[in-house]
């Protein structure tokens, strides 16, 4: 698993059920592209989260063109997608470049 500058991280095919499924928790999943400008416009917003949430939640991103196993069986079909799971469980999906405020309230819910 590779660490950015932050707290987020990046999963793989390889690795996406022993880091994300296996995990104990909440893991919030970003499905993205590098060509996919609405992608690059929360990639910020989940930066930010994951160094606040540190400890309590992680954030993972998944390339969708270099791991398409992982997205097709998660039938993801627009990007950003952000997937949350809850102790390897899939529990919530969000589509779109969506606010941090409304990624936050999701992420303060499945905390809870």
């Amino acid at each position: 698993m590779t660490a950015t500058n932050t707290q987020l991280t990046h999963v793989t095919d390889a690795n996406f059920a022993q880091e994300v499924e296996g995990a104990t928790g909440l893991v919030l999943v970003d499905f993205w592209a590098t060509w996919c400008g609405p992608c690059q416009v929360i990639a910020p917003l989940l930066e930010q989260l994951a160094g606040e949430y540190a400890g309590k939640a992680r954030i993972t991103k998944l390339d969708v063109d270099q791991n398409q196993a992982t997205t097709y069986r998660f039938n993801v079909r627009s990007i950003p997608s952000l997937l949350f799971f809850r102790d390897g469980r899939h529990v919530d999906t969000m589509v779109g470049a969506v606010p941090k405020a409304a990624i936050e309230e999701r992420i303060k819910k499945h905390l809870a």
